[in-house]
């Protein structure tokens, strides 16, 4: 992709995610009147600023196969909230103790572990709710949708992957086990976002095993550079605290940042690999992979022509 395909890119990308940010400011769910607290809590912590890469995949996915994008961001906007929700209760000390998140306090800094915990629950709750309402889905397309979603969260997704790390991330592991781990942690709202913008176009099944099989490459390769990036001097620069991988078994622990370089490539063209058998050798999924995988100094697969965040800030979105 050259600099001017990225710049018409990254003015695409930036429409989309004004979009996106005006429907979940619609969206996300409200407390009762005179709850104020939890309020604020629940609304800084779905509206802060981020990549919005979920909804993202979700509309591009959708537009792509033809479907209708405005249903899919609405889609796409229930995963972003489980994401936040997510975040949230990641952030917690009893999980990994971290006090920053985005650039700004984590929720239970400046709101409480009480209130972060019932936001988190909350925005949880609204998600699955909004998607079982989403305008210009049939009814057995939403009840797809909420189930992709609610296996991306559970067990086989985020609780067993958070599970996991917590229980064995300071353990000596296998590199198939980490991988395992960031796969759910990671890929699992990826492959969500991608599904449920494929439900929303009506794909077949085997269009929607090729987008699972690009989530899942790029699912790995986005953890793996937010491992490197985890190294990083200053959490002032990434917007969340750093080093909280230290004495964990990682990828990056084991193999070094250049061999982990070396498998972010690969990951990336796998999932270029997978999209090429769905779109050909161009899509918008396409360009939005070569804009969100780059690594710190550079960039995969000769793509952007800057570090290739869609707006500023974007330190620490995730």
């Amino acid at each position: 992709m050259t600099c001017n395909e990225t710049d018409g890119f990254r003015t695409e990308a930036a429409a989309l995610i004004a979009r996106i940010d005006a429907r979940l400011a619609v969206l996300v769910p409200r407390a009762l009147p005179g709850q104020t607290g939890l309020d604020l809590a629940i609304r800084e912590s779905v509206l802060a600023p981020g990549k919005r890469l979920r909804p993202m995949m979700a509309a591009l996915t959708a537009g792509d196969l033809g479907g209708d994008e405005g249903v899919a961001i609405d889609a796409g906007c229930a995963v972003e909230m489980v994401h936040a929700s997510s975040l949230i209760l990641d952030d917690l000390p009893c999980m990994d103790d971290a006090t920053m998140r985005r650039g700004r306090p984590a929720a239970h800094v400046t709101h409480g572990e009480d209130v972060a915990v019932l936001s988190a629950i909350a925005i949880l709750s609204g998600a699955y709710e909004m998607l079982a309402r989403v305008e210009g889905l049939s009814p057995a397309a939403r009840l797809e949708a909420v189930t992709v979603l609610t296996r991306a969260v559970g067990v086989e997704g985020l609780v067993g992957g958070q599970f996991a790390d917590l229980r064995g991330g300071r353990a000596e592991r296998p590199l198939h086990k980490i991988a395992a781990t960031n796969g759910r942690k990671t890929g699992a709202l990826f492959l969500a976002a991608v599904e449920i913008g494929a439900i929303a176009a009506g794909a077949g099944e085997t269009t929607r095993a090729h987008l699972r099989g690009f989530a899942t490459e790029l699912g790995h390769a986005f953890q793996l550079l937010d491992d490197l990036l985890d190294g990083g001097p200053s959490s002032a620069t990434i917007g969340k605290d750093v080093n909280k991988d230290a004495g964990k078994s990682t990828i990056v622990s084991m193999l070094g940042r250049a061999s982990v370089e070396h498998r972010i490539e690969r990951h990336v063209e796998a999932a270029h690999g997978e999209l090429t058998l769905v779109f050909g050798a161009s899509s918008r999924l396409h360009r939005l992979t070569d804009a969100i995988v780059a690594l710190p100094g550079r960039t995969v697969a000769d793509t952007a022509c800057d570090e290739t965040r869609f707006r500023e800030p974007e330190a620490g979105a995730r």
